[in-house]
């Protein structure tokens, strides 16, 4: 009996309850895989409610499915995912995104040429086709001035040029991953729910020696399902914010903390105060970002409500 070759490239993606998105996201996958190079699809359903499981078996063919009996965050179902990926590479996917023809190759083609590159963004973008920001400067007291003077989009932003380039980090709506860089760091940190896994992930390979790329000429949309609902939304804010100030504590001092906290509670004030003025701006939303930036540990996030349902 001849063993199977190993892959050169694992898709690895989560999906909670986003069906649609998660058919989508499988059949970008198949289109756009590059020809002739070996693969494996992991998919980790995180306990959905929608048949995400079942749609994802009657498509039978290779998906390798995981299948959670109960929530659990996201950095912990990436690090699963890379865990039991056995390609040299893994692309970590959200059910959201779908690649556009030739990512892949062009993200593995960078990592290729770059023998300490950890891990490679592709240029995300919106339904639409609008180019939105995928890598960052590493949080700290002066990126949050930074927002405080509303200069956020020049100083902090680095998915933006032509050409690739190193960034402190990625989004990992879709990001390939070195997978020998990821297993000497211990993959993503559990304590991460959601929000600031993928910051804390890089920090800790740069200060390992690796580092991270922007690759815009690859490219996937990003289909954004954040609410502008209050309702809706207020578990996300408490986590955004809970787990930046847990990066900050963990990477940084705790005065570093706390006027990250009072920086980023006065710019969010500052819109709440300004769309009260503007129509259809969402008031509340900033109000609700500008407490939380200030009193991270309080209210109920998404862990709360996991662990409830």
């Amino acid at each position: 009996m001849v063993a199977s070759l190993a892959p050169e490239l694992s898709y690895c993606i989560v999906n909670t309850d986003g069906r649609d998105f998660l058919l989508a996201c499988l059949s970008a996958v198949h289109l756009t895989h590059p020809t002739g190079l070996e693969r494996e699809i992991l998919v980790l359903d995180n306990a959905s409610t929608d048949g995400s499981a079942d749609a994802v078996r009657a498509l039978g063919g290779d998906i390798q499915l995981i299948e959670r009996d109960r929530r659990t965050g996201k950095a912990a179902n990436d690090s699963l995912l890379m865990e039991r990926a056995r390609g040299r590479y893994c692309l970590l996917l959200n059910e959201d995104s779908e690649l556009r023809p030739g990512t892949a190759a062009v993200l593995i083609e960078a990592l290729e040429r770059d023998p300490r590159a950890a891990a490679a963004t592709p240029q995300l973008l919106s339904p639409d086709g609008a180019p939105t920001p995928c890598a960052w400067r590493f949080p700290g007291v002066g990126t949050a001035l930074g927002g405080a003077l509303f200069l956020h989009r020049w100083l902090t932003v680095q998915s933006t040029g032509r050409t690739t380039r190193r960034v402190d980090w990625a989004q990992s709506s879709a990001l390939l991953v070195r997978r020998e860089a990821a297993a000497e760091v211990g993959f993503m940190d559990p304590d991460f729910f959601v929000y600031y896994d993928e910051c804390d992930f890089a920090k800790r390979l740069a200060e390992a020696g690796w580092h991270e790329l922007f690759v815009p000429g690859a490219a996937a949309v990003h289909h954004d399902q954040l609410a502008t609902d209050l309702a809706v939304g207020l578990p996300r804010i408490v986590e955004f914010h809970r787990n930046r100030d847990l990066y900050m504590r963990k990477h940084g001092s705790r005065a570093a903390a706390l006027a990250v906290r009072a920086l980023t509670a006065w710019a969010y004030a500052l819109r709440a105060v300004a769309a009260t003025f503007i129509p259809g701006q969402p008031a509340d939303v900033y109000r609700a970002h500008a407490r939380q930036a200030l009193f991270p540990a309080r209210g109920a996030g998404l862990r709360e409500r996991a662990e409830r349902a």
